[in-house]
């Protein structure tokens, strides 16, 4: 694959940083686009070096983000010119004072049950486009995977017909985050709707090869869909099921991970189950260093909290009732 025209007198020192941190261990996608859209940009304006106005003039292309994306894209860059000041005590350092400041993140919106159905129902409304014959059976799919077990949405897009166990309804996630592979059992009806998949691709594509993406589209040849390709197609999905939250918002994609644990999280305590015996496996599930990362999506609805209050009480409602 060819580059595109960068500024050679960065490239050098970005290549390096890179090597560099990956021999860590660390992938560095994100790092690499966000140093690599800097060398164009330098490319593009003509600047020999970074400077503080060839950092603006980067800064000012990316106003239409978030401040916090922003600002995350702005410290990669300080981070890289932090690296190469080691070897060049002159070169420039943007000063983080003057970054965008940091805004809280937004309470996921808890999808039900009921309101995935919902979803469901309207991807058999989605009509097949010239370039995606099974939109319809991708946008359903991605439905149940995201919901039923969890996935990060990087995760269900790099998943290939090899990594696909349809018999056993399991599926191998490989080197996701913090460089972890996993196996995702999926429940008895994921299951179904996994091979009902299956059955439709193999009708539409024929013959296929392990490494081709299992959720696909295309007209000549099956290709993978893109992050904003497939988010646009579930955002759809949510604005004709209905799918808001208490505060009207629209669900984001990684809300259905946090909606998976939740539900998780409910259904153990209305079974009666020990809860914080079965987190680790929880953990194992969604792919986490620890439990940690996993309390970070378990949030207070009121849906949990009555049926711990149940719990509560079955326990030692007699016990508080003679208090």
């Amino acid at each position: 694959m060819t580059r595109a025209v960068t500024c050679s007198t960065i490239d050098p020192s970005i290549d390096r940083y890179l090597e560099r941190q990956r021999a860590l261990g660390r992938a560095y996608r994100a790092e690499e686009d966000a140093l690599r859209s800097l060398s164009r940009s330098l490319a593009a304006t003509g600047s020999p070096d970074l400077n503080l106005a060839a950092f603006d003039r980067w800064c000012a292309s990316h106003q239409s983000l978030t401040a916090n994306v922003r600002r995350h894209r702005q410290r990669i860059v300080r981070n890289w010119c932090l690296y190469r000041q080691r070897t060049d005590p002159s070169c420039f350092v943007p000063d983080p004072n003057r970054f965008p400041r940091p805004h809280p993140y937004q309470a996921p919106v808890i999808v039900a049950p009921e309101q995935i159905g919902r979803m469901l129902v309207a991807a058999e409304a989605v009509r097949p486009t010239p370039d995606s014959s099974l939109r319809p059976q991708v946008l359903r799919l991605a439905t149940v995977l995201l919901y039923t077990a969890g996935l990060r949405r990087g995760e269900v897009l790099r998943l290939q017909l090899g990594d696909v166990n349809p018999r056993d309804a399991v599926l191998r996630i490989r080197q996701s985050k913090f460089h972890k592979s996993r196996w995702v059992p999926l429940s008895r009806e994921a299951g179904v709707e996994l091979r009902r998949y299956l059955a439709q691709r193999q009708r539409r594509w024929g013959t296929a090869q392990p490494g081709d993406a299992l959720l696909c589209h295309g007209t000549g040849r099956c290709a993978g869909y893109t992050g904003t390709g497939l988010s646009r197609g579930l955002h759809e999905l949510m604005d004709a099921a209905g799918v808001r939250g208490w505060d009207g918002r629209r669900p984001r994609i990684h809300d259905l991970r946090h909606s998976f644990a939740i539900q998780c999280l409910l259904r153990w305590y209305r079974e009666g189950a020990d809860v914080q015996s079965q987190l680790p496996k929880l953990a194992i599930y969604m792919g986490h260093v620890s439990i940690a990362s996993t309390a970070y999506y378990l949030r207070w609805i009121p849906e949990l909290a009555q049926a711990a209050s149940d719990r509560f009480e079955t326990a030692c409602g007699e016990l508080v009732g003679r208090t």
